[in-house]
Formats: structure tokens, sequence, C-alpha cells
């Protein structure tokens, strides 16, 4: 379908895209916004990156297969729990399982055919490349009290000798399965499904509360 469609097609329909919280926008920059740690600067914000590209990878690290992926995406699979690979603010690689990667790009806005490249590289071999990009969105959450909102309910050791920058795991925070990537001292994205985005974010907004002057 993507091949059939004009440059002025795509744009449009893309012009037309919500993101699961963008209902939510006003309500996260306002209590970011309110804000306040300790010494009077800014405790922690949460806002949301819509629309990133995120490929869902198949494939064995190390096998013919996996060369291929990593030849056609210039990035290398990561083959150990919490590893993630790549530039964290354009494109890396998420572990996930394995075999089985989260290819994302922060840098730019999901695409018809994303997936053609890499599943033209896979030609003949065994593997999976699926277009996962409406199937999460990206919440970060900053600052200095960052963490302290996620220890709240999340299940996982956040402590940096633990949770260091740079790592990603698959957690709960509240109730809600996320895949939590650490990508600076004190920032911290999150892979809500779109469908838990709106309770992820209500939820985050009110572990934020504490931490605003309203508080």
């Amino acid at each position: 379908m993507a091949d059939t469609m004009t440059t002025n097609e795509v744009d449009a329909l893309d012009a037309l895209r919500v993101s699961p919280a963008a209902h939510l926008a006003d309500e996260m920059e306002a209590v970011s916004r309110s804000s306040v740690s300790g010494e009077g600067g800014q405790a922690v914000s949460l806002r949301e990156i819509p629309f990133t590209v995120q490929l869902g990878l198949r494939a064995v690290p190390g096998s013919e297969s996996a060369q291929a992926i990593e030849s056609s995406l210039s990035v290398t699979l990561p083959t150990a729990v919490g590893e993630v690979t790549g530039d964290p603010d354009g494109l890396h690689v998420i572990w996930l399982s394995p075999d089985e990667f989260l290819s994302v790009d922060v840098s730019r806005r999901q695409q018809p055919g994303e997936t053609v490249a890499v599943e033209a590289a896979l030609e003949g071999l065994p593997g999976q490349v699926v277009d996962l990009s409406a199937n999460r969105t990206i919440l970060v959450l900053e600052g200095t009290e960052a963490r302290s909102v996620l220890e709240k309910t999340c299940r996982a050791d956040l402590h940096p000798r633990v949770f260091a920058v740079g790592s990603a795991l698959l957690t709960q925070v509240g109730q809600v399965p996320v895949i939590l990537h650490r990508t600076a001292e004190n920032t911290y994205r999150l892979f809500p499904r779109a469908s838990f985005a709106e309770h992820l974010v209500r939820w985050l907004l009110d572990g934020m509360h504490e931490f605003t002057k309203d508080a």
C-alpha cells in the first residue's frame, strides 16, 4: 500500500495521526512546570515522544540472519540482558530476550515501509521484522526526582549499581507492563502499549505531585 501512495497522501494521513497521550500533553506540561526540587529547580518532568520508529526483530545473535539485520540497520544486536546498542538519541536496539529485540529510532517519525530494507536483507533467511511503531508510545520521565517517582511503584531495582545508564529492562510500573530504558543520569524512557498510555501517564503524574508547588 505504501508503494502506491504519493508523498502528499502520506503527509496528509500523517497530519491526522493522534498519539496515545496527546490529550494529556497540557496536563503533563503543567505538572512538570510546577515541580520543584529542594534547591528550587525543576524536580521532574514528563512528556511523550510520539510516532517513533519501532521494529520488532527476531534472530539468533551471531547467525547469518542477525548479520543481515545488523548490516541493514548499521547497528549490532545486543547479546545480554539489559544491553542496548546504538545511539540512544537516534537508532538503537534494545534486548528483550535471547533472540528478540526492539529497534527504536527516536530521531524521526515512523513512515510507511519502515521494514522494507530489513525484510530485503533477510530474504531467504530465518528471522522476522515487524513494524511495531503503533504498538507502544514512549514517555520520558526526567529530573532529579525521576527515579523517586518510579520507585514508588516500579517492581525493578533502579539503584544505579544495578540499573546503569544505557540499560533497559522489562518491568512493571503500577499495573502497566513497560520497557524501561535509562538513557541518562536522570532520564528514563518508558514504553507502555498504546492502550495503557493514558493510565500510565495519570499514574506518573500522581506520583509527581509530591514534588510540585501545590504539594
